[in-house]
């Protein structure tokens, strides 16, 4: 059996259009591991608002980068997510909710100061056999 790894997706641009060193999806065998994703509009801005806007800009972010891979949330086997205010838990987790419903995925939430200007960063784990 060979080795099977593919990166999907551009190597994405950060402020100032500076490249940044990581593939926005990667599958390896069955997995489909995706980098954490923030509240950046296609222009390049963080969503305005609160955690409530960044959270849905988020998810849909994560799920442009799932389908980069041919898979969508039904597919997440883990999430790890950053807030940076732990206020905004309560917030995040009915938003959460809508997006996975009553079977969610394993998961991991923590407080986290981040890179960039934004309220929450979301990183998944999708599980989809070849």
């Amino acid at each position: 059996m060979s080795k099977q790894i593919t990166r999907f997706g551009n190597i994405p641009s950060g402020a100032g259009g500076q490249r940044l060193p990581f593939s926005p999806a990667v599958r390896a065998g069955d997995f489909v591991f995706c980098s954490g994703q923030v509240a950046m509009k296609e222009n390049g801005e963080v969503e305005d608002g609160g955690i409530e806007a960044q959270t849905r800009r988020t998810f849909e972010n994560v799920k442009k980068v799932l389908k980069l891979a041919d898979c969508t949330l039904e597919d997440v086997v883990k999430v790890t997510v950053w807030l940076d205010d732990t206020r905004d838990f309560w917030t995040f987790n009915r938003i959460y909710m809508e997006y996975f419903g009553e079977n969610p995925p394993a998961r991991s939430c923590v407080q986290s100061a981040m890179m960039v200007d934004c309220k929450i960063e979301i990183e998944v784990t999708a599980y989809k056999p070849l």
